[in-house]
């Protein structure tokens, strides 16, 4: 037998569910490498039977292959838009009680920034965001919601002083925020999707992805959308064939169903 990248793939996807053909092949298959050599492995045949026998070896495999970088209200002026523009309108077509779901929501800081930015225009009980991401590792970093200065470096300082209490050189976000958020392990590639949603935000996570997953992808997003609902992307996405999917786009990160 093989012991190559193909090998490798159809383990992973056995062991985990995640599909590695869904991911661009050169970038992921040097970030494994590297983490194979790390532990002074020899070949994909031993690591995948160290991922079979060996938990932290697991855990540590599904965490690094999984893109974990985040930071609350990240792109400023992206997010000033969705309070100064977008919360309104979606709150002026669905009323208070938005169906919101943060996706791939990585360590919280994103559904975290979104119960703070619907706060300023409805009470925290009116709130519920729906958060999921692949690896359960940071979801359970989000669950402590404990985070370097760095992260909540661009909280609107009202924000901040209002929900962040200060532990050492951490910050930690405050029950109310946390207890708006939902949180469960969900695979982007072949989990059901949420329905009827008002607001979808999932940034910088898909350009991790080979065209065809990013195409599958936001069309079942405009399928998970209610009509009039909205896609927010990261700054480093496009939805090129947008309209080919159905989306009406109300500037380059915000796409609408109509």
């Amino acid at each position: 037998m093989t012991f190559d990248y193909s090998y490798l793939k159809k383990e992973v996807l056995a062991l985990t569910g995640i599909d590695l053909d869904s991911y661009k092949e050169k970038q992921m298959k040097r970030r494994i490498d590297t983490l194979i050599a790390k532990h002074k492995i020899e070949g994909y045949d031993k690591y995948v039977q160290g991922l079979k026998t060996d938990r932290a070896l697991f855990e540590e495999f599904v965490n690094y292959i999984t893109i974990n970088v985040s930071e609350f209200y990240r792109n400023p002026d992206q997010w000033q838009l969705m309070d100064q523009t977008v919360i309104p309108e979606l709150i002026r077509k669905f009323g208070k009680n938005l169906k919101v779901w943060s996706a791939a929501c990585s360590t919280g800081d994103e559904p975290y920034s979104l119960v703070m930015a619907l706060s300023r225009h409805v009470p925290l009980n009116n709130i519920k965001i729906y958060a999921t991401d692949l690896d359960k590792q940071v979801i359970a970093k989000a669950k402590v919601g404990l985070y370097m200065e760095k992260s909540v470096a661009a909280v609107p300082a009202d924000l901040k002083k209002k929900y962040f209490t200060q532990v050492g050189t951490s910050y930690k976000i405050s029950d109310e925020i946390k207890s708006r958020v939902e949180f469960k392990e969900h695979n982007l590639l072949k989990d059901t999707y949420y329905t009827d949603c008002h607001l979808i935000v999932c940034r910088n996570v898909l350009i991790y992805f080979t065209e065809e997953a990013k195409d599958l992808v936001f069309r079942k997003y405009y399928n998970s959308l209610a009509p009039g609902g909205v896609l927010f992307i990261g700054s480093t996405e496009q939805i090129i064939n947008y309209r080919e999917i159905g989306f009406e786009r109300k500037n380059s990160f915000f796409y609408q169903k109509p």
